[in-house]
């Protein structure tokens, strides 16, 4: 009877831990709002991306352009109308049914005059949406443009519904095999499975994504059971303690994360100026500073890992005899600039390590702590700055050197020229040649001080299966994710 008694206890604890269905997700930074078609922050899309929002296509862990809402498409000959055949059975989270109509109401509202599109230039090249019927969207583009599954596959390029787009912000209705819980805002997003998906369910059932900034807590929370997974982990130093410990592993792989210390052009109008920064900085010295090594250094606004990278580290390299020559012949011997900083360790460390750097050439910093939403509003909106950093995780995103408006504020009329024919380039090795240029020519004009490319560093509890190893776009995409005991 004991023995039978014993069984039975046992088993009853086995399916109990075999069936946990929910997830705590821990992130550093919480989202100003929730609606990733207005809002330029990642993590927006740390949240909603795939989960609760979906566009035509996504993006797979492997960084591969995947269907999604589309189940296939195809190109005309001439490369310049793209025909979508939509999934059937498709609803928004409000029960009511997505079909074409609401694709069409996406794409004008992204690309109109009056749209709020962080990536408005995605849909430049589109000249019509039109819905042939509920289940198939024909896209005429003005230009032949291999790219539009890779930029449809943006969470800036979600499908929303007419009926909830202008409250998404706070109450977002999606197709995502998850619909919105509650905000509370300081504290955590909740989301809950929908039952009504038209994909195959996920694991999950209730997953949570928790908002802890400070790098100490964030380590406290996940020693003490009460996160699950930190994807983006905020305290790198720590990881081998985490490594060290049965219960959990340490999840290292690359990012889309291009890091730099973002330089006000319009503030900073001499090259000469800016490229005495660039070599007044020791990129190595950030990255074992601020991210106990974790990153790859970097000298042009590309992902090492895309196949098109060129190595330009050595054209910035760290020279303080050059930067102080440089400056000498700008006639800026006596200069201070203000360096805004945003709350990741990388930007607040590195921020530091930075400044000093700065000083030993003779360029003094006064250092403002911002922030996220601070950041937004002062920095990325107002290009009310002088210095910055900031990783600009969204992916092969080298285009955004050709809007003169974008808050750096580059206007160099030959590289987006550049910019356009690469976008209408369809041969592999000229777009090659055309992107390797652009690379170059950003880091001739010093545009920014290229710093490194963001490790994804992430911890979990080693029960958790599917969690990405790497993040071809800033998402912590659950569809996958399941608890194994």
């Amino acid at each position: 009877m004991l023995i039978r008694t014993t069984a039975a206890l046992a088993l009853l604890t086995t399916t109990a831990m075999a069936q946990q269905t929910d997830i705590t997700i821990g992130m550093q930074l919480e989202p100003p709002n929730l609606d990733p078609t207005g809002g330029a922050a990642a993590a927006i899309d740390e949240v909603v991306y795939a989960n609760l929002f979906e566009g035509l296509t996504r993006f797979g862990p492997d960084g591969s352009v995947q269907p999604a809402l589309a189940q296939s498409w195809d190109v005309s000959d001439d490369g310049t109308v793209w025909t979508f055949a939509l999934h059937n059975g498709v609803t928004f989270h409000d029960g009511s049914a997505m079909d074409a109509d609401d694709v069409v109401f996406s794409l004008d509202r992204a690309r109109a005059d009056d749209s709020t599109n962080a990536q408005k230039a995605l849909f430049d090249g589109i000249e019509s949406v039109e819905a042939v019927d509920p289940a198939t969207v024909k896209i005429t583009l003005s230009a032949p443009n291999g790219n539009l599954g890779f930029n449809l596959a943006w969470g800036d390029a979600v499908i929303v519904a007419p009926e909830t787009a202008e409250t998404n912000a706070t109450m977002p209705v999606g197709t995502g095999p998850f619909r919105f819980g509650q905000w509370v805002q300081g504290d955590r997003v909740d989301l809950t499975a929908y039952d009504a998906y038209w994909g195959d369910a996920p694991a999950l059932t209730d997953a949570t994504f928790k908002f802890v900034s400070d790098p100490n807590a964030a380590f406290a929370a996940m020693m003490a059971g009460d996160i699950d997974a930190f994807p983006n982990f905020p305290a790198p130093e720590t990881l081998s303690n985490f490594a060290a410990d049965p219960r959990f592993t340490v999840i290292v792989g690359s990012t889309e994360g291009e890091t730099i210390l973002g330089i006000n052009n319009v503030a900073i109008p001499d090259v000469k100026v800016r490229q005495a920064i660039a070599h007044a900085i020791d990129r190595q010295a950030v990255i074992d500073g601020a991210m106990f090594g974790y990153g790859t250094p970097i000298g042009t606004h590309f992902a090492p890992h895309n196949p098109d990278y060129v190595d330009l580290t050595g054209q910035s390299a760290y020279d303080p005899a050059k930067a102080k020559a440089l400056l000498e012949e700008a006639g800026a011997t006596d200069l201070t600039l203000r360096l805004m900083l945003p709350p990741p360790v990388y930007a607040r460390r590195g921020g530091e390590i930075i400044a000093s750097q700065l000083r030993e050439v003779g360029i003094e910093t006064e250092i403002s702590n911002l922030e996220w939403a601070q950041w937004l509003e002062q920095v990325f909106r107002g290009k009310d700055f002088d210095l910055t950093i900031v990783s600009h995780t969204e992916p092969a995103d080298i285009n955004i050197y050709a809007r003169p408006d974008y808050y750096f504020q580059y206007d160099n009329a030959d590289f987006q020229n550049l910019m356009e024919r690469i976008e209408t380039t369809t041969d592999a090795g000229e777009r090659t040649a055309m992107l390797q240029q652009a690379q170059q020519v950003i880091a001739d004009d010093a545009v920014n001080a290229y710093l490194f490319q963001l490790a994804k560093t992430g911890v979990a509890d080693a029960r958790i299966d599917g969690l990405w190893e790497n993040a071809p776009t800033q998402a912590n995409d659950l569809t996958g994710v399941s608890w194994s005991e």
